[in-house]
């Protein structure tokens, strides 16, 4: 396959100010009781969404309807990560592997994608969020390409929380086309470090994850933010994703905050 142009990468780099936790429309009653600080919640939660097509075979259904289902448990982990307050959530939605899958199942996930954009947009904006992708735009098929473009400009004024989907990502892929846009700007070889690196990836401009949450029982990356997760806390729960809810990433926001995290000091 064809090396895209970089400039498929992520864009709108730069992330929102963390707004009040509980600032965004709450459900009826109110916010659940939750026995954590404002100041002790993530600024950045990345999920890996494993388990829908275990989901779909577990319930008798084909795996488009697991995928179905999996994007209701993104709408309602979403609205509850504004209620939360947390201001930056990347989800792991296609990775360069998964091309490997069946062109059925491939088909049906562009189809989903492009129907969940057009229904969705017009909610996120009203939320207040603002949707960027991590990963090759240039390489999807141009009616999901012209879809994302859509919802990255009319999200672009959202200020409640930035929404990361890594869409087509591989994080191996990431650090290849970042190496290449260094090459590509001259800088020498002695002036390159940490900071430049970060500045090249799709990420740029937004804080890096402090914590990653696997659902589906799985313990690896697979590939994801490999650069970006080095100090992250990682939560996997066996949950698997269509069924991940509130209560459940309220458990995972708990864990966080528990934990004591160190830097390697």
């Amino acid at each position: 396959m064809a090396h895209p142009p970089l400039a498929s990468a992520a864009v709108e780099p730069t992330a929102p100010a963390a707004p009040a936790v509980g600032s965004a429309a709450e459900p009826e009653g109110g916010l659940r009781p939750f026995p954590v600080e404002p100041g002790d919640l993530p600024r950045h939660v990345a999920i890996i969404m494993d388990g829908n097509r275990r989901w779909a075979r577990a319930h008798g259904v084909s795996d488009a309807e697991g995928h179905a289902a999996g994007l209701e448990a993104v709408r309602a982990t979403l609205r509850h990560a504004v209620r939360r307050g947390i201001p930056v959530l990347t989800l792991y939605a296609f990775s360069r592997e998964n091309w490997a899958r069946s062109p059925e199942e491939i088909a049906a996930l562009f189809d989903l994608l492009e129907l969940a954009i057009r229904d969705e947009t017009p909610e996120l904006r009203a939320q207040g969020v603002r949707v960027r992708l991590l990963g090759r735009l240039d390489e999807l098929p141009p009616e999901t390409r012209v879809a994302i473009e859509r919802a990255l400009a009319e999200t672009q004024a959202g200020d409640r929380l930035q929404l990361a989907v890594a869409f087509n990502y591989g994080g191996r892929t990431e650090i290849v086309d970042a190496v290449r846009r260094i090459v590509q700007q001259g800088i020498p070889a002695e002036a390159i470090d940490e900071a430049t690196i970060a500045g090249a990836l799709y990420t740029a401009g937004l804080p890096d994850p402090d914590l990653v949450i696997r659902t589906g029982g799985e313990q690896r990356l697979s590939n994801f933010l490999i650069w970006q997760s080095a100090y992250a806390e990682f939560y996997s729960c066996g949950i698997l994703w269509p069924d991940f809810g509130p209560e459940a990433f309220d458990a995972a926001l708990a864990e966080y905050a528990r934990r004591t995290r160190r830097f390697g000091r």
